[in-house]
């Protein structure tokens, strides 16, 4: 093995100026969304434990400091290539791209430049320092403040704009005003990385095999494992305990790396977590928190709790809770990914990217419940947290992780254990303390934060609209990011000021009207790209084609449609059809969408399901 250097760097000594690439056999870019909560939750968090407003931006120096981990590099003829931490380089670039645009689009006095730590600039040509052909035209596209094309991109592009909606989605709000510049300097000087750099790919392959496959790298997973069944003195016993969990922890790996952790972490919380971090200087982490971080020793700490002090009450946290709870967390993880009968609101929930949902899901269930039972109880609450969510982004409040932590960890100790009747009583109740209601937001309109959301929101009006009127559902394909007839959010009206100045006098209250949820439809991309900038007169016919929520602005849609006419009779909805579309008749189509938001949204459906 030839010379290894190994340097602790920070942010900016890591990336400012320095050019990084990849091997063709290794460039897909696979973060999910949790991976992405995690570290803007881990970086945000363990700032705002320093941050004061009265602080001078100076005072940042003196903040704690956090480790990201460490890179392995292979240096090859000058050029940089990244073999281990390419994920994690990847997703800091792409904070350090959204930092710098809403530094922009805050316009604060005090502004950190952080432009060479993204890119550099020779002959009037930028390259990012992070050099991978295939995903320059996205990068750019987000540098810029575009929203890129990804329709037939590479699973690396697509997943880079979709990393890039989750930062914007969990970024706290705390730090979207005068707070942004200390945060920034912050994860430059005090956010550290190791730097281990190799003069070959053999010795940095070496390097890396080294650290991940030997037995220093055992995993919490495996830790926990190990004490377990260490604990269990009966042979016969220990080795069927052994059986159930390497049988279920190979069960979810195949599900998704690191399935099997965030399974047990979502058992651990749901069932015994008691409290959890405050959000002020100086609060120690508490078992919610030690159970995301070193579930293995919070579980060794706190075996009395657990009740775990004999042989046999190991193998019964094996035997029942392990592989009770670990197999409704699958039932969860499958049910996020395919429209389930009877579980479609789990599937709602994770198209809005809200994981917090599992460890709440978990919590009502018990291991002597029947498999009706558990539905009831997941459908229950799976709808509850529907609800919540969706009133919240009808408000333009947050649903990122950091916001809604504490919330969902209250809840969860309220309904754990509960029995349907119960559970969906004390939904409805804790529903009806919140304060959203789609009546106290009359203007709800898309703009750059929300535009995933709402195109989820509109998917559901939509769908709605159709299978009451008979119609299948086509709810995966409203949502869907690929193919080429890929849906997107339509504007009704034409981005074009001149045909509106009867109505308006400022090109601003235009588009503010342009962009409300009643001048709002979701139509294939062709659509948009073929009529988009027509006048609505023009579009009218072309909308008649389409579904029924765009049909029903056309006269026609009233005429030989006896699904949709039974339902607007049976619904008593207000539809109607639009022969030209002022601003009028937006407010008008604004409050029908409302209204459909209150019957698919009511918390009085989840008495209704629990036969309350």
């Amino acid at each position: 093995m030839r010379e290894i250097q190994g340097e602790a760097r920070t942010v900016n000594q890591l990336l400012r100026g320095v050019k990084y690439s990849v091997d063709y056999y290794q460039r897909e870019y696979k973060w999910e969304t949790k991976q992405i909560a995690e570290l803007v939750k881990d970086l945000t968090s363990q700032f705002l434990e320093d941050y004061q407003p009265e602080h001078e931006r100076r005072r940042v120096a003196e903040y704690s400091h956090y480790f990201l981990g460490s890179i392995i590099m292979s240096n090859k003829d000058g050029t940089n290539y990244i073999v281990d931490g390419q994920q994690r380089l990847t997703s800091l670039t792409l904070l350090l791209i959204y930092l710098r645009r809403l530094q922009q689009e805050l316009n604060l006095a005090d502004k950190v430049n952080i432009d060479d730590l993204i890119f550099s600039e020779r002959y009037g040509e930028k390259s990012f320092n992070l050099q991978i052909e295939d995903r320059t035209t996205c990068m750019k596209a987000l540098f810029d403040g575009d929203t890129p094309d990804y329709t037939n991109g590479v699973e690396s592009v697509r997943n880079l704009v979709a990393r890039y909606s989750d930062i914007e989605q969990e970024f706290p709000d705390e730090l979207r005003g005068p707070a942004l510049p200390y945060f920034m300097d912050w994860l430059v000087e005090n956010v550290h990385l190791v730097r281990i750099t190799a003069y070959s790919d053999e010795d940095a392959y070496t390097i890396f095999e080294t650290m991940n496959d030997r037995g220093l790298s055992l995993t919490a997973t495996e830790m926990l494992k190990s004490y377990l069944l260490s604990s269990i003195t009966d042979p016969d016993k220990q080795e069927d305990a052994n059986k159930i969990w390497k049988s279920r922890i190979a069960t979810l790996n195949a599900l998704g790396k690191n399935t099997e952790a965030d399974a047990i972490k979502a058992w651990l919380r749901s069932q015994h977590s008691t409290k959890i971090r405050e959000h002020r200087k100086g609060a120690t982490p508490e078992d919610f928190d030690r159970i995301g971080a070193e579930f293995h020793r919070w579980v060794q700490d706190s075996s009395d709790s657990l009740g775990l002090t004999r042989s046999n009450d190991f193998f019964r946290f094996i035997q029942s809770d392990f592989e009770f709870y670990t197999r409704q967390y699958m039932r969860v993880v499958r049910a996020s990914v395919t429209l389930t009968p009877g579980l479609e609101h789990i599937r709602y929930n994770a198209d809005h990217g809200f994981t917090l949902q599992n460890m709440l899901l978990l919590a009502p269930l018990c291991p002597d419940d029947d498999d009706d039972v558990i539905r009831l109880k997941l459908s229950l609450t799976a709808h509850f947290v529907d609800i919540l969510i969706s009133r919240r982004i009808w408000n333009f409040h947050s649903i990122a992780y950091s916001t809604m932590q504490y919330s969902i960890f209250r809840a969860m100790k309220e309904i754990r254990g509960l029995q349907p009747v119960d559970l969906a009583q004390r939904l409805h109740s804790a529903r009806l303390r919140e304060p959203d209601t789609f009546a106290s937001n009359d203007r709800l309109r898309v703009h750059q934060q929300n535009r995933y959301y709402l195109h989820r929101i509109l998917a559901r009006i939509t769908d709605y609209v159709e299978t009451q009127s008979g119609n299948e559902s086509r709810y995966d394909a409203y949502v869907s990011d690929s193919g080429r007839n890929r849906f997107e959010v339509e504007h009704i009206w034409a981005n074009v000021f001149a045909r509106h100045t009867d109505e308006f006098s400022h090109s601003a209250d235009f588009a503010e009207y342009r962009n409300r949820i009643g001048g709002l439809l979701i139509l294939p991309k062709q659509f948009n790209s073929s009529y988009g900038a027509l006048a609505y007169e023009d579009k009218l016919e072309h909308y008649n084609t389409q579904n029924l929520l765009a049909r029903s602005l056309h006269p026609l849609c009233y005429e030989h449609n006896p699904g949709f006419l039974s339902f607007v009779s049976r619904s008593g909805l207000p539809f109607r059809p639009h022969e030209h579309f002022t601003k009028a008749d937006l407010e008008e189509r604004g409050e029908l969408y409302r209204m459909i938001a209150e019957r698919i949204w009511n918390p009085d459906d989840l008495l209704r399901e629990a036969g309350i």
